[in-house]
């Protein structure tokens, strides 16, 4: 079974946690999964994001999966999420993309659905 995990909700959300868990729990039982960020979940690829030490970071654990972390690239542009070459073409002083994740366009989503065997989206 192949699972899309599609993440549309803020990092502030319980939801994006949970599509965390859902994620770790699937790559623990050597299942199948693809991601994609959409919408306000495109936030979690926001290398300053920022919380308290003594809470869990929403970012650094995607990054810890080692998988492919796909961004859609203009609700990230459009959230002030840019990579280094975006950064240059539309020149912007800065770039702010973590690492491990990286800016594509719906085409890859669109690819990811129709691989799937189910669409997962928190």
């Amino acid at each position: 079974m192949n699972t899309l995990i599609l993440v549309t909700s803020s990092p502030n959300s319980v939801l994006a946690w949970h599509a965390f868990g859902v994620a770790e729990s699937l790559l623990k039982k050597n299942q199948n999964v693809q991601v994609f960020f959409y919408q306000d979940g495109v936030a979690v690829a926001n290398t300053l994001n920022w919380s308290p030490e003594d809470q869990r970071q929403l970012t650094q654990a995607w990054q810890a999966l080692n998988i492919r972390l796909p961004v859609c690239v203009s609700a990230a542009l459009t959230r002030g999420i840019t990579d280094q070459t975006n950064a240059t073409r539309h020149q912007l002083a800065h770039f702010n993309l973590a690492s491990g994740f990286e800016l594509v366009g719906l085409g890859e989503f669109a690819d990811a659905v129709q691989n799937a065997t189910r669409l997962i989206q928190f």
